[in-house]
């Protein structure tokens, strides 16, 4: 009975630590990474490279990380804040002095002939700092909200500027999202991005100047909904903010002048940093140069149809007509070669994380807690969105990595680091028992 006991106990002091843990939140981004290998290997058959093995490892190393991360106490974050956030401008500040540049980008720093790239964790560095400030003051009033975005405005800058144009889009996503969760009202967030959708329904849909003598009426029914939107966004200032008819007014007058503003800046582009943001509505355009990865991306998921051509046949993906296809294209090689079944279940694991996510928020025992795992959510649903969108047309290629998916070495530590902080937040919803 005593050797019963001992053993009981000695069972519970191993499982103790990971007592409320949600496992199936370990199990699909593990099964994710054990299938981005494989796929990852698809991409690679033929040319001999061993990407996939290293996904796998630092997939393990990630994995093990989190686990340790979990059985920590989450609120220690709080007492490391400022601590993160300096680290985390230092890095991204030594990359512009000390950086390697690839790809007409300089992000990496190079350690040990290893490049590490500081914007992957500084994502995370900025989903610390912003809980740790909208646990301490609601989003509820403007000047809570205005320093949130100053404080995420500095490692932003400092990823825009490398130029990295996706990890600082998903900065955005990350800051609305925890926004949004800290009780910021929505009319808000909706003012702080019309700006940008001004600008560009402005560019899409109101017609030169020198168009509007000829036919008015027909130049007013163009521009109808850049100007729908513009007397919107007037009426949005007019409810929510203080002093309304001036919040409504000056509301109003910044979505008319961001219009003209990217009109402006719009032709001071260079036709092919245009053809970057706009090509994926039209890749045929340019079928050989911007808009190449974007038609060979449809041709091989398309061809996939609905069962796929089978793993490691794919004709698209085994003679390489995609570039990057193992990083920032690798769902195409999952239509392809495992069809439309295979896009199905991946997004469907993507969805049963995201639900995870939520219900941990939600049961969290703070609102740390909670802004911590709305954070992890915010990121790692728009990188999903984004970079399924840009495979199959419907969003510009801005390099943004399928999470646990596509290779990066520097991304799926990042990945598991912010599960590990998130199971942190659920192993610690109830009071441990200790014996």
């Amino acid at each position: 009975m005593l050797q019963k006991r001992l053993i009981l106990r000695r069972w519970q002091s191993l499982v103790e630590p990971w007592e409320n843990v949600d496992w199936l939140l370990f199990i699909l981004p593990v099964g994710l990474t054990l299938f981005g290998g494989i796929v990852i290997r698809s991409t690679e058959l033929n040319y001999g490279w061993t990407d996939w093995w290293q996904h796998w490892l630092f997939g393990g190393i990630g994995f093990t990380l989190s686990l340790a991360i979990a059985r920590c106490r989450y609120h220690t974050l709080l007492q490391l804040q400022w601590l993160i956030y300096t680290l985390t401008n230092v890095s991204l500040i030594a990359v512009i002095f000390i950086g390697t540049s690839a790809l007409g980008a300089q992000r990496w720093i190079t350690i040990g002939g290893f490049n590490i790239q500081p914007s992957e964790f500084a994502k995370v560095g900025a989903i610390l700092t912003l809980a740790a400030l909208l646990q301490e003051r609601t989003a509820a009033t403007i000047p809570a909200v205005i320093k949130a975005l100053a404080i995420i405005s500095v490692p932003w800058v400092l990823v825009f500027v490398q130029p990295d144009l996706g990890t600082s889009l998903v900065f955005g996503a990350i800051a609305l999202g925890m926004l949004y969760w800290g009780n910021a009202n929505p009319g808000w967030l909706l003012l702080m991005i019309s700006p940008i959708v001004s600008a560009l329904l402005f560019s899409i849909c109101v017609p030169e100047w020198s168009q509007w003598s000829p036919d008015l009426a027909q130049a007013l029914l163009r521009s109808l909904p850049w100007l729908l939107w513009v007397l919107a966004m007037g009426a949005i200032g007019f409810f929510t903010l203080p002093w309304r008819l001036l919040a409504g007014g000056v509301a109003l007058l910044i979505n008319v002048i961001c219009g003209e503003l990217g009109h402006i800046l719009w032709g001071l582009l260079k036709d092919y940093q245009k053809d970057r943001l706009i090509l994926f509505l039209n890749p045929e355009k340019d079928p050989l140069g911007g808009g190449y990865h974007l038609i060979q991306s449809r041709i091989a998921i398309g061809a996939g149809q609905f069962w796929g051509r089978g793993l490691f046949q794919g004709t698209q993906t085994q003679l390489n007509f995609i570039p990057e296809q193992h990083t920032d294209f690798i769902f195409s090689a999952i239509g392809e070669e495992l069809g439309f079944v295979g896009c199905v279940l991946v997004m469907f694991v993507f969805w049963m994380i995201c639900l995870r996510l939520v219900a941990i928020a939600q049961n969290a025992p703070d609102n740390f807690g909670s802004l911590l795992t709305i954070g992890v959510l915010s990121m790692l649903l728009f990188q999903v969105v984004v970079n399924i969108g840009m495979t199959i047309g419907l969003a510009p290629v801005t390099g943004i990595p399928l999470p646990w998916v596509s290779y990066g070495r520097s991304a799926i530590l990042t990945n598991f680091i912010a599960i590990g902080i998130v199971q942190a937040v659920a192993n610690n919803r109830r009071q441990r028992r200790y014996y």
